[in-house]
């Protein structure tokens, strides 16, 4: 029996106890159409004994009833649950698993690989630690490849692990395997990776992926269950505290508190802090959660914080220390991928949320896309669905932020379309802009709440309008 087993037997408190203190990876599956992303996560939970008896025997009939493996064992329908997903063999939306071994808890995102759902895999991307990129051993480096793994060193990702799946389908041959390695590694030299790793499996047979292979002896290294179980990204995370307020909570008379999650750093009772965009300065009086008062809490917990001078803070706002403040500017730059099919165009208004804050604004220049088969950056002037693009932005009003490549909860930011209230793209601001030359257009911007809505409307109906025939007309 594993020491979990016996602790459940002999102590349960002390085993949740043991679970809830575990580290925690938040892991994400992605690579082209087909390369077996959702075998592997089925395969992981399968020889993990992550899956219940009753979950076994509905795959074991839905395996007969999609028929998408020649009525054999499929375990990618334990996450491709989806009718059309199960229909087609595809994955669409991204579906999320959890499972735990001695070592550590896990999140898995598993992504689609088709270019039509790019926004989704992105969208899974935003919140992950360490990325598996698969790769069909048949095939090897593909356009889908590259192209998420650009988004994955776009998004902040410094560890991926490269699993070249399917070597099965090549008689577990070495030189395919080595091959492909030296063929990502030439296109990777350029991403902002900091810890590259190749595993050979087969998702379906189950080498190397909870189990060593007694196919590949000539492979030296960890299987992938060991390399998630061993890989540390604590020095990735950002030390600067910063709690933006999601909700300001006043049940009564004695009670003022402002709520959300600690996006990074962590706060104890007592610490100052500074709100912005007010800078008022106040300390932390105590620390609320639902299962009662805390001494300290870290990056990725909700509370409730109390201070003991009543300050103006609002929705919106953010709590940091006074010697650790972020930026705090109208204009910035970022690098944006695209997710709807009505292109981002300069000068076109839109909702921008940093954080918990909305403020509007627009996209004052696109400076470059990006090509993601050659990473070569390209003129351009409006941004089409899935494409990947730097751009200058301007909003009506000053947002508090810190450079994504610094800190990945205060960094990125979504644009919404005002009249849909749909997410059309997602943002990583890169730098802050004081260049003189925007000021004039930001305070052309911030007009009356009225004259936004016209202007949007008019541009919807008359899309070949530019700016300049909306303020004439």
């Amino acid at each position: 029996m594993t020491t979990s087993s016996n602790l459940i037997a002999s102590d349960i408190e002390a085993y949740l106890k043991v679970h809830e203190n575990k580290d925690m990876l938040r892991i994400l599956t992605c690579g082209s159409v087909d390369d077996g992303k959702s075998t592997l996560i089925g395969r992981l939970l399968f020889d993990s004994k992550m899956i219940f008896e009753d979950q076994m025997a509905a795959i074991e009939k839905d395996s007969k009833r999609f028929n998408t493996t020649d009525e054999a064992f499929d375990l990618a329908l334990l996450v491709d649950g989806l009718q059309s997903e199960r229909e087609q063999g595809i994955t669409i939306d991204v579906a999320y698993r959890y499972f735990a071994t001695e070592q550590r808890k896990f999140i898995i995102a598993d992504t689609p690989g088709h270019e039509q759902y790019t926004r989704n895999m992105a969208t899974g991307a935003s919140t992950c630690d360490l990325a598996i990129i698969l790769i069909d051993a048949r095939h090897g480096v593909q356009v889908q490849t590259r192209r998420h793994s650009f988004i994955c060193s776009q998004l902040g990702i410094k560890h991926v692990i490269i699993a070249i799946n399917k070597m099965d389908a090549v008689d577990y041959d070495q030189f395919t395997y080595q091959k492909i390695k030296k063929e990502y590694r030439e296109f990777a030299k350029d991403l902002s990776f900091t810890d590259v790793r190749f595993v050979p499996i087969s998702a379906l047979k189950g080498d190397n992926v909870v189990n060593e292979s007694k196919q590949m002896t000539w492979y030296p290294g960890s299987t992938l269950l060991k390399l998630l179980n061993t890989v540390s990204v604590k020095q990735d995370r950002n030390e600067s505290f910063r709690f933006q307020v999601q909700y300001v909570n006043r049940p009564n008379l004695d009670f003022r508190g402002f709520c959300g999650n600690i996006g990074s750093g962590e706060i104890r009772v007592g610490d100052t802090v500074v709100a912005l965009p007010s800078g008022k300065e106040s300390r932390i009086k105590s620390i609320v959660t639902f299962d009662g008062e805390l001494e300290k809490a870290g990056s990725g917990e909700a509370v409730t914080l109390t201070l003991i001078d009543e300050i103006d803070v609002s929705r919106g706002d953010m709590l940091v220390r006074p010697h650790d403040k972020p930026h705090s500017v109208s204009n910035f730059e970022a690098d944006v991928v695209w997710m709807t099919e009505d292109p981002l165009c300069v000068d076109r208004e839109y909702a921008i949320k940093v954080g918990s804050k909305s403020v509007y604004g627009y996209a004052d220049a696109i400076n470059h896309k990006v090509d993601v088969n050659t990473l070569e950056k390209q003129p351009a002037g409006q941004l089409e669905l899935n494409e990947i693009g730097n751009c200058h932005f301007a909003v009506t009003e000053p947002v508090q932020f810190d450079a994504y490549d610094v800190n990945r909860s205060t960094g990125a930011f979504i644009v919404i379309d005002r009249l849909t209230n749909v997410t059309v793209g997602a943002g990583m601001i890169r730098n802050s802009i004081e260049a003189s030359s925007t000021k004039s257009k930001s305070a052309k911007h911030s007009h009356s709440e009225f004259e936004l809505e016209m202007n949007a409307l008019v541009r919807k109906h008359f899309p070949h309008w530019g700016a300049k025939d909306i303020s004439k007309g």
